[in-house]
């Protein structure tokens, strides 16, 4: 059954209650010493407030028009990098990525620099995933206007690339300049760490092909429709002159293991351990070739209002079931 599943990975704790220091580094060891071929974070920079209105008689009412971000682990979430920067000392094999972190609230260079004396710490394991991220709330408390999102992000990879490979760097975009400059500190991974872009839209998808080394799927990525998105990814490729079969697929899987099967209706990776299989094995045959089980996005695990202790356990759990090495089992 090895052949016929992805490669699988793991959320590193970064939201919710039991995204502790010591629980980052006990997750980070055991997922590594069963196996597990990566720790992903992921990024959020605020959770906007429902604006509220009122009725006719003044009483608040939730306003139709906003759109919070209401999900439970978006409430407490830590930054992207530095828990990668905390696990790295503490692991040796395991590859460690963000997916993501919201490019365009970083200027290239600084982004480029965080990223490449990462890439150091970690002894070159880093994948970096990037997004442009999708809460008007967050662009505007970063100072970026929300318009031409997709031209900045196409003109963001480019920069980020440009700063990682030439020395001195010369950009010179409608967006992102960078003056004839030495970044200093280059990336250990030569030409540069791999790229995953992040997105739903077709653009975004072509995107990821023709201008990163692959893509990353959402948590809401609808499984009917992976096959045409990876089409899509792979397509971005062929148009760059790339080989399509050296694009990653990244997935991200929020997964709900229980005793029993759930029955009809059952939605995917919520199910029995084989069930669960089972559907990595189904993931892998419409083309992803990596999947990472993400706890932080779990209602047992990545709300600031779970019990540590429990949510810690459930995740362990949850590391044991999975373990590349209990395949066969």
């Amino acid at each position: 059954m090895d052949d016929d599943l992805p490669a699988i990975g793991f959320g590193l704790p970064v939201s919710g209650s039991w995204a502790t220091p010591g629980t980052m580094i006990h997750v980070a060891r055991l997922a590594e010493e069963l196996g597990y071929e990566s720790l992903w974070t992921f990024q959020r920079l605020l959770q906007p407030v429902a604006a509220t209105a009122t009725d006719a008689t003044g009483r608040p009412v939730e306003n139709p028009g906003t759109r919070p971000a209401a999900d439970p682990a978006y409430a407490s979430v830590h930054d992207a990098v530095l828990p990668l920067a905390h696990v790295a000392s503490h692991t040796t094999r395991i590859g460690l990525g963000t997916a993501t972190v919201c490019a365009p609230f970083t200027p290239p260079p600084v982004l480029a620099k965080a990223m490449a004396t990462l890439d150091h710490l970690t002894a070159g394991r880093l994948t970096v995933g990037v997004g442009m991220g999708w809460l008007p709330e967050e662009y505007e408390a970063a100072g970026v206007p929300w318009a031409g999102r997709g031209a900045r992000m196409e003109e963001y990879l480019r920069c980020l690339v440009a700063l990682w490979t030439e020395d001195p760097v010369t950009f010179r975009g409608e967006h992102y300049s960078v003056p004839p400059s030495h970044l200093g500190v280059r990336p250990l991974q030569r030409p540069h760490p791999p790229v995953l872009v992040g997105g739903t839209a077709p653009a975004a998808l072509r995107r990821a092909g023709r201008l990163a080394q692959g893509w990353i799927g959402s948590t809401r990525q609808d499984l009917d429709t992976l096959t045409a998105s990876v089409r899509l990814v792979r397509e971005g490729a062929r148009e760059a002159d790339r080989d399509p079969r050296s694009v990653r697929i990244l997935l991200r899987a929020v997964v709900d293991l229980v005793d029993r099967d759930p029955g009809p209706g059952r939605r995917p990776f919520h199910g029995t351990r084989e069930q669960v299989l089972d559907d990595l094995a189904a993931v892998r045959s419409r083309g992803a070739d990596e999947v990472f089980v993400d706890l932080n996005f779990s209602p047992r695990v990545g709300s600031p209002d779970v019990d540590a202790d429990g949510a810690a356990a459930e995740a362990e759990h949850v590391l044991h079931a999975l373990a590349p090495a209990r395949r066969g089992s």
